[in-house]
């Protein structure tokens, strides 16, 4: 496995008015919930040393969106992670879209189903089908919220990684024909950040409880092909930047590695972030020191992207 890595270690203010009063919207409208069933269940919250949030039925956004006199224009639909399981709400959601807003860019926090839910039919498509709607809606809003169309993203942590990745690799350009005007936009990002994230259901390094979770115990070889996003990349694949922990032991830095190289061999010159330390999960917790300036690094990345 090639070794291009930038080994790095790096070395708030208050919110304003408009990252501090985000708002919520649905992504379907009422009763047009895709891959769905009500089966009774309720969505389960519970709160430890961080929000856990399961067995989500209405998939939302939460829109925290920046001072129109430092907005840039760009926005980041954000995939918390929880292996498929559980999302990590607030410690992979809402604190990065606070911190991106504070920085001028909208952050997006996209609650997504999961497919441990008995409510979707088929359990491995929602979570895909509410990020393809997730990024068109911010399109779709685009105007209204101070965005450019053209710089809309996607980030993910650790599981939500893997559906951001997978967002990335699975695009299409909207249906001309479509009778709901969201449905009328692109679902392509135009940039992904990825941390810590699942990559790969094929190699000896894959997450077994992420791909568990989504596509089952005994999967079809086409199905594991279709969720492996390093097998799936081309030529239109959008620019990443990924961030992991050389010791993270939940989800191998290799699955980093596998999609920087897939990228780079269509041509697409990923950054790719390595620290010495941080485990697992870290967010924007500030230790261990290493990992200090992670968001910065993806936020330097994403001013110089070209417009």
């Amino acid at each position: 496995m090639p070794r291009f890595v930038v080994l790095s270690i790096a070395c708030l203010s208050s919110l304003t008015l408009y990252a501090a009063e985000p708002h919520v919207l649905p992504l379907y409208p009422e009763g047009a919930i895709p891959n769905y069933r009500d089966v009774g269940e309720k969505e389960i919250r519970q709160r430890t040393n961080i929000l856990r949030i399961s067995k989500v039925q209405t998939p939302t956004l939460e829109v925290f969106l920046p001072d129109p006199a430092i907005a840039t224009g760009d926005a980041v639909v954000i995939c918390p992670g929880g292996g498929y399981a559980i999302l990590a709400y607030e410690h992979e959601g809402t604190e990065i879209a606070q911190w991106w807003a504070q920085r001028g860019v909208a952050g997006l926090v996209l609650k997504y189903r999961l497919p441990t839910s008995e409510a979707q039919i088929e359990p491995q498509l929602s979570p895909l089908l509410d990020a393809q709607r997730a990024l068109r809606l911010a399109r779709h809003h685009a105007a209204a919220w101070n965005i450019n169309p053209d710089r809309v993203g996607i980030m993910g942590f650790s599981a939500g990684g893997h559906l951001a990745a997978t967002a990335s690799v699975h695009t299409d350009v909207g249906d001309p024909g479509a009778s709901d005007p969201v449905n009328l936009h692109s679902s392509r990002p135009d940039f992904s950040i990825l941390v810590y994230p699942v990559i790969s259901f094929t190699e000896p390094f894959r997450h077994r409880g992420s791909r568990r979770n989504l596509i089952g115990t005994d999967p079809s070889d086409d199905l594991v092909r279709h969720y492996s996003s390093e097998l799936q990349a081309t030529a239109n694949t959008p620019p990443a930047i990924l961030i992991h922990a050389q010791d993270d032991l939940s989800v191998p830095v290799e699955n980093s590695f596998v999609y920087a190289e897939a990228l780079r061999a269509h041509g697409i010159v990923p950054e790719i972030h390595v620290y010495s330390e941080g485990g697992h999960g870290f967010g924007l917790r500030p230790e261990p020191a290493a990992i200090q300036g992670w968001m910065q690094r993806c936020h330097s990345w994403l001013l110089n992207l070209p417009r």
